[in-house]
C-alpha cells in the first residue's frame, strides 16, 4: 500500500495535462482578443470609406 501511495504522488501525468488544458485557454483568449481588436478596427476603417463616398 505504501509504494502504491508513492507511486501515486510522483505521478505528474494529471499536472501535465492541466498545464497544457491552461495554455490551452490562455492561448483562445489571446486569439479571441485579437479577433474582436482586429474585426473593430476594420469595422471603423469601412464606417469612415462609406462616408467618405456618401
Amino acid at each position: 500500500m505504501k509504494a502504491l501511495t508513492k507511486k501515486f504522488l510522483r505521478d505528474e501525468s494529471g499536472a501535465t495535462a492541466i498545464e497544457y488544458g491552461l495554455i490551452a485557454g490562455l492561448i483562445g483568449v489571446v486569439i479571441i482578443t485579437a479577433v474582436r481588436t482586429l474585426g473593430s478596427n476594420v469595422s471603423a476603417k469601412f464606417d469612415a470609406i462609406a462616408q467618405n463616398l456618401t
